[in-house]
Parts: C-alpha cells; structure tokens; sequence
C-alpha cells in the first residue's frame, strides 16, 4: 500500500513514518510538508493508495489542499484536536490520529480503512468533513457588550461562567462576578456558544464547565449544580437530561 505523509514537524513525521515501517503492507513513498508541496505532488504523481494528513501546516490549514486539487485515496488525518471537534470525523468515513501518534492508533486506522470500500466518494466526503469542522471551529470566542454611555465591553467567552435569563433580561455572568446584558435571547446564545465549554442546563441558565464547582443529588431524582459564582436561583438538571450532561461534563 503506496502511502504519502504530510507532516511539517519533523519529530513527529519522523515517528509517524517509523511505526509506518512496522508494518508490512505499508510503502511511505514521499513525506512533504506543505499545502503547495502536496498538490505539485498530486498533480505530477500518481495517487497514492493512502495519505496521512496533518491538519495544521505551516503555509495553513491542510483542507485548502482539497481546494486545489482532487484527492481520490483515503485519508487519515493526524491532529492534536480536541476529541469533541473530532465528532465531525466520525460521521465521514474518514479516520483520524491523535497526537501523539502511537502504533496501537495506527493498527486501528488501518483496520477501519479496510471497511472503506473503492466505491465510496472520497471529495465528497472530504466536502461534509470540511462543512462540519468549519462549523465547529466557527463558535464565538467574544462578544461586544454594549455598556453605558457609547462603549462596548469586550468579552471573553472563557470569561463567563453563566447566562440566564432574570426577570425576563437576559444576563451573563462573568468569573468575577461582573454581570453582562444580552439582547440575544438564550437560545440564540445557545447556538453561538461552544457546546464542549458551555451546556444548556434547562431552559433559565447555560452554564460554563469550568465554574461546576460541585453538584447535589436533588428531588425526584434531579442533580442541581454549585456554580463557583453567585447565581440568582437554584440550577437543576432533570432527571432525563442527566445522562446528557454526564457525557458532556466528561468530554463529550
């Protein structure tokens, strides 16, 4: 299996391409290390039978390789990513490796290419792969905050440890305790928000993962969850909704 490396670290290139060498069936016939090096090389050479691909390359994001030249193999991905970006990979029929790299990774990748079956449309997949991770890397990191007088407050979203919504007002809450008005309504906010950092409680509060301090076992089988920040009202969490916010507390 003819296989191409995109890598512009070198340590890491170098131990990608020596736990490719422990496997028999694997041929690295080029290591290149950027977006324009990879499509002078697509273009001027027959395509490989496989390609790992680093996301992040030193001229830009290695998906602008799809872009200018049509890429027919499969294609592994490697990044350092965390695992909820990484959601938009499982549902494309593309694997991934997560830095840093070891053999067991590579074992699994390879039994998971077997699956994917000559027939399958490569750009196309690589197109949804695109949309999703856009998507994903697309959540507010700021806000402007209109404040008093002609100002407007910069905001980090790592800032906020919660928004609810208080006698009708939508409210931000930040770490030190510095309370925020929004004009958008929470479920907007909900979807400008990154849902690895901040999850929906119930329908009054979104609530930052770093300001659960601790959370009680409530009534009728709710939890209701401490805030490291004083909030207006208890937060609880139904009984149905505990296995979601177990799995997104724990890492999605």
């Amino acid at each position: 299996m003819k296989t191409i490396i995109v890598e512009d670290e070198a340590l890491a290139a170098r131990n990608l391409n020596t736990i490719l060498g422990g496997f028999a069936k694997i041929e690295v016939i080029a290591i290149l290390e950027s977006i324009a090096e990879t499509v002078e090389w697509f273009q001027a050479n027959p395509h490989p039978d496989l390609l790992f691909l680093d996301i992040h390359l030193a001229d830009g994001s290695s998906f602008e390789i799809f872009d200018q030249t049509v890429v027919t193999c499969p294609v592994i991905f490697t990044t350092a990513y965390d695992e909820y970006a990484l959601k938009a990979f499982k549902v494309n029929s593309i694997d991934y490796l997560l830095k840093p790299v070891d053999a067991g990774d590579v074992a699994r990748a390879l039994k998971k290419l077997e699956s994917f079956s000559p027939g399958n449309n490569m750009q196309e997949a690589v197109n949804n792969l695109m949309a999703s991770f856009r998507k994903v890397s697309n959540y507010k990191t700021h806000f402007l905050i209109p404040a008093k007088g002609d100002k407007l407050i910069p905001v980090q979203t790592n800032d906020l440890a919660c928004i609810y919504i208080d006698a009708g007002m939508i409210k931000a809450q930040a770490f030190d305790e510095k309370i925020f008005r929004f004009d958008n309504t929470l479920d907007e906010l909900s979807e400008m928000l990154d849902p690895h950092d901040f999850f929906r409680a119930n329908r009054q509060f979104i609530i930052s993962r770093r300001a659960i301090k601790d959370i009680d076992i409530w009534f009728n089988s709710r939890l209701s969850v401490n805030l490291k920040v004083t909030v207006p009202e208890k937060i609880l969490i139904s009984k149905a909704r505990i296995p979601e916010f177990k799995n997104w507390f724990g890492g999605m």
